[in-house]
């Protein structure tokens, strides 16, 4: 995968920013892990390029909330669930309004969300191996 991204342009969502830097909230302070973790995500948010970052607009992120909202009744999604499935949808209308492809590990989200919008784009990959 290394070799795929060196060879494409990269491009970032704030949601996934945003989703990076929940991850840095919740992580709990007292932990000696925390302050590595913290350093690895600050480290990655810093490498963004700003010309590459681009913001969800009013139209994607109307459209996300109802698809979001719909995909959440649906599919019987408990509280937790709905936010993350908010920002999976805004990624994925973002993307698709901007020509881009979503980078992911999350297949199970987005098998969901494929069918719904067949004319998103999704690379998925695995972790590890």
């Amino acid at each position: 995968m290394e070799r795929l991204i060196d060879t494409r342009q990269v491009n970032h969502s704030t949601v996934a920013i945003q989703e990076m830097m929940h991850t840095i909230g919740v992580l709990d302070p007292d932990h000696p892990r925390t302050a590595r973790v913290i350093n690895a995500v600050a480290r990655q948010i810093q490498a963004i390029p700003e010309h590459r970052v681009f913001t969800a607009d009013a139209d994607v992120l109307g459209r996300a909330a109802l698809l979001a909202g719909i995909l959440s009744r649906v599919q019987g999604y408990a509280r937790d669930t709905r936010l993350k499935t908010l920002q999976d949808c805004t990624l994925l209308l973002q993307a698709q309004k901007l020509g881009f492809t979503v980078l992911t590990a999350n297949l199970a989200e987005f098998d969901r969300l494929l069918p719904i919008v067949p004319t998103g784009r999704v690379l998925f990959y695995r972790v590890g191996a």
